[in-house]
Parts: C-alpha cells; sequence; structure tokens
C-alpha cells in the first residue's frame, strides 16, 4: 500500500475504522501516512485536501469557506450555484459524475448518523459544524441528486453595525428602539435570506441587561450581545426515529425556566400555538421570526399554523390580535438588506390585520399615528 497516493492510503486505512471519519481522525493519518516526506506547508495542505474530501463536503468545503456565503446548491453534477447575498451564482466547481453527488450526500448524511439511500431518499439535518444539509436523491429527484447546504453563521451584528449598512431607513431605527424598551411583542418576518434572523439578533442586544431570554431555535444561529442568554436546541429523530425534540417541545419547556423575553428563531410549526399563549399569559416582549413576502400575509401565514397546530381560526386570531403588537418586515434586494415596512397588528371584526404604520418607501400608512402612540407611550 505504501506505493499508493497519500489519499488513496488515508482512505484506505480510514474503510477499516467503525463509524464515520472524523476530521481529526484523518489529520491524524495524514501525518503518520506522511511521515517525514512532506514539509510542514505540505503537510498542512495534504491535511486540508485529506479532510475536505474524506471529513468533510468535498469539492464543495472551499465554497462554504468563502466569506458571505449563505448557500451552496447542487443541481447535479456540472450544476453548483452559491449566494453570497446578492442571489445565486454558478460555481465553477464540478462532480465527476452524479454518484459523486450521491456519495457525499451519504456521507454527509452518516456524519450525523441519519440514512440516506432508497429506503429513505431525503434528509434534512444539522452537521456538527452548524451547517443545514438537505439531500434528495433520485428517483424522488428526476435531474439527480440534489444537495442544498445552509451556512448557519451565528448572527452577530449589533444593530450600530448594521445601521452603518444602511439597514434602517428613515426612523426606523429609532422606532426598532422603543419597540425594545416598550417590551411590546412583535415578529420579524421577510422571505428566505432577508436578513430576519440577523435583525432580530441585534434588537435582543437592546433588552436590559437585567432580564433573561430564553431562545428556542432548531439551530444555534441567534447571538445577542446580551449577558443573560438561556439557549434551547431542537434536535431531529435518530437513526431508530427516536430522540426528536421539537421546537413545540423547547417552547413548552422555555415557559418553566422564567423567561423575561420568549425568542423562538422561526415559527413555522404547531410552536405557534403555545407561543400564543405565552404572549397572553403575561410574557411580554416575546419576539421570533417568520417567513412572509408582506406583513399582510402574517395573518394568513399564523392561521393555517395555528389550524394545524390544533387551535380554530377564532382562536388563533383572538390571541394574535391580544398578543402581538408588531411586525417588522425586511427585504433584501441587490444593494443590500434593510427594515421595509413596520406594521401594527390590529383586531378588525372576527379577524386579526396588520396596517402599515411606517414604510421605506413613503407609501401610505393608514395605521401610523396608532403606531406612534404605541411606540412613545410611557410605561405604566
Amino acid at each position: 500500500m505504501s506505493g499508493l497516493p497519500l489519499l488513496e492510503r488515508v482512505r484506505a486505512r480510514l474503510a477499516t475504522e467503525p463509524g464515520p471519519p472524523t476530521r481529526a481522525a484523518v489529520a491524524a493519518l495524514v501525518h503518520e501516512e506522511a511521515g517525514g516526506l512532506l514539509g510542514d506547508d505540505d503537510v498542512l495542505r495534504a491535511v486540508r485536501e485529506a479532510v475536505d474530501e474524506l471529513a468533510g463536503a468535498g469539492p464543495l468545503e472551499p465554497l462554504l469557506r468563502l466569506d458571505g456565503v449563505t448557500d451552496v446548491l447542487v443541481n447535479g453534477p456540472d450544476q453548483v450555484w452559491l449566494d453570497r447575498g446578492a442571489g445565486l451564482e454558478r460555481a465553477a466547481v464540478r462532480f465527476p459524475d452524479d454518484d459523486a453527488v450521491r456519495r457525499l450526500a451519504v456521507r454527509l448524511a452518516a456524519t450525523v448518523g441519519r440514512r440516506l439511500d432508497d429506503a429513505a431518499p431525503w434528509v434534512d439535518v444539522g452537521l456538527p459544524d452548524g451547517t443545514r444539509l438537505h439531500a434528495v436523491l433520485p428517483p424522488v429527484s428526476g435531474s439527480g441528486t440534489c444537495l442544498s447546504l445552509r451556512v448557519l453563521r451565528r448572527a452577530t451584528p449589533d444593530l450600530t453595525a448594521l445601521a452603518a449598512t444602511g439597514a434602517f431607513p428613515g426612523e426606523s431605527e429609532r422606532l426598532l428602539r422603543a419597540l425594545i424598551a416598550g417590551r411590546h411583542a412583535f415578529l420579524v418576518t421577510g422571505g428566505t435570506g432577508a436578513g430576519k434572523t440577523t435583525l432580530l439578533s441585534a434588537l435582543l442586544g437592546l433588552v436590559d441587561p437585567g432580564e433573561r431570554l430564553v431562545l428556542c431555535e432548531d439551530a444555534a444561529e441567534l447571538a445577542p450581545a446580551h449577558p443573560h442568554v438561556v439557549r434551547l436546541l431542537g434536535r431531529p429523530p435518530n437513526v431508530e426515529g427516536a430522540g426528536l425534540v421539537t421546537l413545540r417541545d423547547l417552547v413548552r419547556q422555555a415557559l418553566r425556566m422564567r423567561p423575561d423575553r420568549l425568542v423562538v428563531g422561526e415559527v413555522r410549526g404547531a410552536e405557534v400555538a403555545d407561543l400564543l399563549a405565552a404572549l397572553n399569559t403575561g410574557h411580554d416582549g416575546g419576539c421570533g421570526t417568520l417567513h412572509a413576502n408582506r406583513p399582510a400575509e402574517v395573518p394568513a401565514r399564523l392561521e393555517a399554523l395555528g389550524v394545524a397546530a390544533g387551535l380554530d381560526r377564532a382562536a388563533v386570531h383572538s390571541q394574535a390580535a391580544a398578543g402581538l403588537a408588531v411586525v417588522v418586515h425586511v427585504r433584501r434586494s441587490a444593494t443590500g438588506r434593510r427594515v421595509g415596512e413596520l406594521g401594527l397588528v390590529r383586531r378588525s371584526g372576527e379577524s386579526v390585520v396588520v396596517e402599515p404604520g411606517w414604510r421605506a418607501d413613503g407609501g401610505a400608512c393608514p395605521a401610523e399615528e396608532r403606531l406612534h402612540d404605541l411606540l412613545t407611550a410611557e410605561e405604566p
């Protein structure tokens, strides 16, 4: 075996080891197989190449390390795309064939104990480094193996840093500061990649240091600059189908942990029922993010999620009207991510509606006066 290339020797030795290869194991084997034949720089380069190939994301690993990359998408062996915040762009990376894409997807899933084969042709799971993996195999995917990697970088910019990027047009920053100071419940909405989590994290950094934040997330993305943060993380089931921890489970546990502010990283399922209940039982200042194209669509999104969680339509609208105060909508464009609208949540007959109270484009704001009164009202 000594005549084989270094990578082949390392691969052959790893094949005899139980379980998926770890980065540390690959690095140790490279050092051992290289012996004293390579200089320090060559060894480091060989270690990186071997780790990328055998324990990392293979040819996609350099793309994941690029500054600003949020998504790497594989639609086929010769169709690799990435997103650096300004839309999708074609990458120069190529795979030899679809089998190579499939092998990479199967190996990545195996690193967290998940199956990906003909019996379980898709997987959606967080990898050890925090990257989110979604993969679909043929024939469910008609164009070959599809692979999606979402780079979940901790959202760390504070409000000042975001303001420097032009994220707060007009008086939006002042209104948002008043929103946090007044302990009003709110949702940050927008499309995928619009910057919802980044904005929410920055806003949580404004919370009084004496308050206790309890965060409920599927993956650790929020990183508010605050001294008292408790983080609860969900997890998928293991290969036996056991061990699932949902966001709804986390919200229920969070309510027993004396939160001053209950935060749900992304409201997208049955947890909406427990969040709405919490906002109506004395947990002021609760917040979260929600996918929505426009603030006016938020009531319909909440209704769909709430009904699926076992609430009737009237209960969803009643609790939303009583518990939620404001919707903060963010938009992404070629020039960056900006706050686009602040909407006021109010009851209209038997339903709840979101009316514009402030808009970046200067459009009509029928709730402007009511939003101003809410955010400038003195604490009782």
